[in-house]
């Protein structure tokens, strides 16, 4: 009897440490976690003076990029990562029939930028890899995308991969070893990290940068 009682005193000792393990992964995994939108206000965001750029405003919970001649955007501010992280965010078309996000983000010291909606409304990409834009390189796809409807954008940068979705569909899988890195001309204010439309009102919201070794941004 006394044996029953100390194993399950034991047992006990087992799952208390496994269960204060897992909160304690999960804490891990939610402080690796950063928004970059409140909501609210645009902090920690600037507007991109790119020439001719529309408005920007916080609207109804979103970031709206109003429609630029050609180029709206926004430029991140902040500290960031430029390894072992991904981004994302929601995107919307408002109205326009160009790109609707082009997210331009860091690869070590190098910038990329993952094109939705662009080269006439719907080519999706990367750009640029060795000197080939979103329209040109192997990352190319095309979609058709409806004007007013929220799609999920999401990037992942690691030391040998940049890969990236829309929604669930695995749209970017790029080997970067002995690729040259680059971004177009055109959204060169964007770098570090930035989003932009191309003569186009866009929406953003639900922006966010999570660490993948865990550590807080």
């Amino acid at each position: 009897m006394s044996y029953s009682r100390a194993a399950f005193a034991w047992l006990a000792v087992v799952a208390c440490a496994v269960l204060l393990c897992g909160v304690a992964a999960r804490a891990d995994e939610k402080s690796s976690v950063t928004s970059l939108f409140d909501g609210k206000t645009l902090e920690g965001w600037k507007k991109t003076v790119f020439g001719g750029e529309g408005d920007v405003v916080v609207r109804d919970g979103c970031i709206v990029l109003e429609t630029g001649n050609p180029l709206t955007g926004i430029t991140w501010t902040g500290k960031y990562p430029k390894m072992d992280y991904e981004i994302s965010l929601e995107a919307k078309r408002v109205n326009g029939a160009d790109f609707f996000c082009a997210l331009t983000f860091p690869v070590g010291e190098d910038p990329c930028t993952f094109v939705v909606g662009g080269w006439g409304g719907g080519v999706v990409g990367l750009s640029s890899l060795d000197g080939f834009d979103a329209s040109e390189n192997e990352t190319m796809q095309y979609l058709e995308f409806k004007n007013d409807h929220w799609y999920k954008v999401r990037v992942r940068v690691t030391g040998g991969k940049i890969e990236a979705w829309l929604d669930d569909k695995h749209m970017v899988d790029v080997e970067t070893k002995g690729r040259q890195i680059g971004i177009r001309p055109e959204v060169e204010l964007s770098r570090p990290l930035g989003i932009s439309s191309y003569m186009t009102t866009a929406a953003l919201r639900d922006i966010k940068i999570r660490r993948l070794d865990g550590k807080a941004k």
